[in-house]
C-alpha cells in the first residue's frame, strides 16, 4: 500500500459509502459489483472501513451514480477521498456512460443455464465498458 495512503481518511470516505448503502434497497451491493465488473468480495472491502482496501478512483463517479449519492454525501466522501489520496482524483464524468437495454435471447428452457447466459452477457457488456474507457 502507498505510504502517503491515510488510512483513517479511506476508513472516513468508506464509512460514508457504508452510511449511504445502508439506506439502499436490498441488492444495491451486488448491482454495484455487476457495474464494476468486480465480485462481491471486492464490494465487501471498499465498503468496510476495517479494510484498508482503498477505493480506485476510477470507481468513484460510477459507484455515485448506482448508490445515488445526494450533493452532501458526494460532497462529504469526495472531500475525505481527497484527504485520503491527495494524489489521486476521481474522474468526474468521465469514461463511458451506460445505459441498459434489453436482449431478446433464446429461452435454454433449464435456470441454471438461462443464469449462466445472462452473466456472460452481462460480463461482456462490462469488459467492452473498460475497454472503452482505458482510451
Amino acid at each position: 500500500m502507498n505510504k502517503l495512503v491515510d488510512l483513517s481518511a479511506v476508513a472516513q470516505y468508506k464509512r460514508v459509502l457504508q452510511e449511504v448503502l445502508e439506506k439502499r434497497p436490498s441488492g444495491t451491493r451486488l448491482r454495484l459489483a455487476e457495474e464494476l465488473g468486480k465480485n462481491r468480495s471486492f464490494i465487501s472491502q471498499i465498503t468496510n472501513p476495517a479494510y484498508r482496501v482503498p477505493i480506485p478512483a476510477r470507481h468513484v463517479e460510477r459507484i455515485f451514480e448506482v448508490c445515488h449519492f445526494s450533493p452532501a454525501q458526494k460532497r462529504s466522501f469526495l472531500e475525505t477521498y481527497a484527504a485520503a489520496h491527495p494524489n489521486r482524483v476521481p474522474r468526474a464524468g468521465k469514461g463511458a456512460r451506460w445505459r441498459e437495454i434489453q436482449l431478446k435471447v433464446p429461452d435454454l428452457h433449464h435456470a441454471e443455464r438461462n443464469g449462466h447466459l445472462e452473466d456472460l452477457l452481462t460480463e461482456v457488456a462490462l469488459r467492452i465498458g473498460r475497454l472503452l474507457e482505458e482510451d
